[in-house]
């Protein structure tokens, strides 16, 4: 069911879902170890189990209570702070110069691969997209020569929380010289061909993911099973081969200001934000999408169950690194190498900031100063008592032990 649809106001949060209907979704599917672990913290964040504190009002001693968060990287609730702080720190590496946004696809053909072997298949994602810029980077004869520098950001959802996955990067439109004395500035707001920067992107991804098939290092299982043949797996790649891969540059961004909010887009993000989720009802969950043919906002309503496994699709594997950096942009070397630039650009040095405290980002964030009292709007809030990890009922009891669902 889609229609049209105007802003909501609603209170319904993934939390809800999970509560309501996690033991529906157990029914039907396995829940897996990292997707018991985020369902578990969801569940969590921001009730007395994970414990908090209560402060008290400075002028009219009225009280209130604060709950911690679960911290978790894939909760709709716990990436507000996190995005912030990383964005202050990206202020100290702007250059003044344009940037363009490049996003590289993969074919839907890799998806239930791709779900199989996530670790694998998406570090060959980061590996081939940034030898592909990389190598166009350092060819004089796609109008630079010399070394870029870049952010790769993965996302593995569209707007409907189906599998699509692909990587945005922000890239400063130049290069530095091989020899670092000088910076090569793009022409004429042109980064590269993207056809041909497909092309290499195609060509690399599955060469890379050739090697990790006859090294053994792919799993086949499911439907993906057939593919475990060499015939199949060749029938695949060949499959591969005739499509069109989508790269696409966008406009570049052509004041350093905007960047940053522009990163703040792709960051820190999850499948699905609370606020764009309408209502749960009769086991059915609507939510807006943006339809990217109308560019309007509409409603589609799925089953809870459905929305809870499109939701869990998109849990990167532990540890998994999803914001990466590249070229002279690389960590190793990047303060040193930005400070370089700007020399080379006839700065005067980096912009310095200054960690700022969580009330400082809320209230940038907000407008709203959190130490203030709500109610007499005069004084500041203290917190005067810690209420300890664990009080109460674990609202994650709900969620059946993985050793309890029966296999075979």
């Amino acid at each position: 069911m889609t229609q049209t649809t105007k802003p909501h106001t609603n209170t319904i949060e993934v939390a809800d879902i999970f509560r309501e209907h996690i033991q529906d979704y157990q029914e039907r599917y396995p829940l897996l170890p990292d997707q018991y672990k985020v369902v578990y913290d969801i569940l969590n964040c921001r009730t007395p189990y994970l414990g908090g504190h209560i402060e008290k009002c400075d002028h009219c001693a009225s009280e209130r209570i604060a709950y911690n968060s679960c911290r978790n990287r894939h909760c709709p609730k716990c990436q507000s702070m996190p995005r912030e702080r990383w964005l202050e720190v990206r202020k100290s590496e702007l250059l003044p110069v344009m940037y363009f946004h490049s996003v590289f696809t993969l074919p839907h053909d890799l998806n239930t691969i791709i779900l199989f072997n996530k670790k694998i298949v998406l570090n060959i994602l980061f590996k081939a997209v940034s030898e592909t810029l990389l190598t166009f980077g350092k060819n004089p004869e796609n109008g630079l020569g010399g070394k870029l520098g870049f952010i790769a950001i993965l996302h593995t959802w569209d707007q409907l929380l189906k599998d699509h996955f692909h990587l945005h990067c922000i890239i400063p439109a130049g290069a530095v010289a091989e020899d670092w004395t000088f910076w090569i500035p793009c022409k004429n707001g042109y980064l590269f061909n993207e056809e041909a920067l497909a092309m290499v992107f195609r060509g690399k991804f599955i060469d890379y993911m050739t090697q990790a098939y006859e090294k053994g290092e792919l799993v086949f299982s499911g439907i993906t099973h057939p593919f475990e043949k060499p015939g199949k797996f060749k029938e695949l790649k060949n499959t591969l081969y005739s499509k069109k891969w989508v790269v696409h540059v966008k406009e570049p961004i052509k004041k350093p200001d905007y960047v940053l909010e522009y990163l703040g887009r792709y960051t820190h993000r999850v499948a699905i934000s609370n606020h764009r989720i309408v209502s749960l009802k009769d086991g059915k969950v609507t939510f807006k999408y943006k339809n990217r043919e109308t560019n309007q906002m509409e409603l589609t309503t799925i089953e809870a169950v459905e929305f809870i496994r499109r939701f869990l699709l998109h849990v990167l594997p532990k540890r998994f690194i999803k914001i990466r950096h590249y070229g002279f942009l690389a960590n190793r070397n990047k303060k040193s190498n930005i400070e370089k630039i700007h020399l080379m650009l006839g700065n005067a040095g980096t912009v310095k900031t200054d960690e700022k405290s969580v009330e400082q980002l809320m209230l940038k964030l907000t407008g709203v100063d959190i130490t203030l009292c709500s109610c007499c709007k005069k004084g500041k809030m203290k917190i005067v008592s810690q209420i300890p990890e664990k009080t109460g009922l674990c609202p994650a009891n709900i969620i059946r032990p993985i050793v309890w669902r029966e296999t075979g």
